[in-house]
């Protein structure tokens, strides 16, 4: 079955793609529709905005459409930056800025626990979605470090390892991220549904 999955960010398609590879799922890319809805992720919580994304591109699709909302969230900042990770800066939304501004932010700071939050929206095409969540937790380093990855990738470093997202290979972290934990629970909650063909969610 063809599932759209609703990011223009590259970085989030390739590894939502890589982790869903041993589905029968077809991923098609927002790219491949050409002009789209805007979706303005104006939502106060991420499972707000995921969902406000899957309903509103799969009801223009006629597609099933998975979408996601996540970010980061530190301990010592009251949960800072949340809902607002990608645009921390301002807009328009830039990694290099983000990280700047929470590394001025937590410089000093003793305490650097952290986790990265992501709620997974799968919506059919009449706009009727359910979500499902995932969190990896980890501790921010006091400098970038690594060249993959993408947003705060080389700050984090997860729970049981040394090395920042940006420095973990991708397969390794496409296996531990809050988003691989999120798409696994999707896939063990709706997996049968979804490879069925197109359908509509169970009563």
């Amino acid at each position: 079955m063809n599932l759209l999955i609703a990011t223009g960010n590259r970085h989030k398609f390739r590894e939502i793609s890589a982790i869903l590879k041993s589905t029968r799922l077809v991923m098609i890319s927002l790219k491949e529709w050409g002009d789209v809805p805007e979706v303005v992720e104006d939502g106060a919580t991420f499972e707000a905005n995921a969902i406000k994304k899957a309903v509103t591109l799969a009801r223009f699709s006629g597609l099933w459409t998975l979408a996601d909302d996540s970010g980061l969230e530190v301990d010592a900042l009251g949960g800072e930056p949340g809902v607002w990770s990608a645009r921390y800066a301002g807009e328009p939304s830039n990694d290099a800025a983000n990280n700047d501004k929470l590394l001025r932010k937590m410089m000093g700071v003793v305490d650097r626990r952290a986790r990265f939050r992501c709620v997974i929206a799968v919506s059919d095409p009449n706009g009727v979605a359910r979500t499902v969540s995932g969190t990896c937790e980890g501790t921010l380093r006091n400098q970038l470090r690594g060249e993959g990855g993408f947003g705060y990738d080389p700050l984090f470093v997860p729970c049981g390892h040394d090395l920042t997202f940006a420095e973990i290979p991708a397969d390794i972290k496409n296996g531990l991220s809050h988003r691989a934990v999120a798409l696994a629970r999707a896939v063990q909650e709706w997996g049968g549904l979804l490879a069925s063909g197109p359908g509509r969610w169970p009563e």
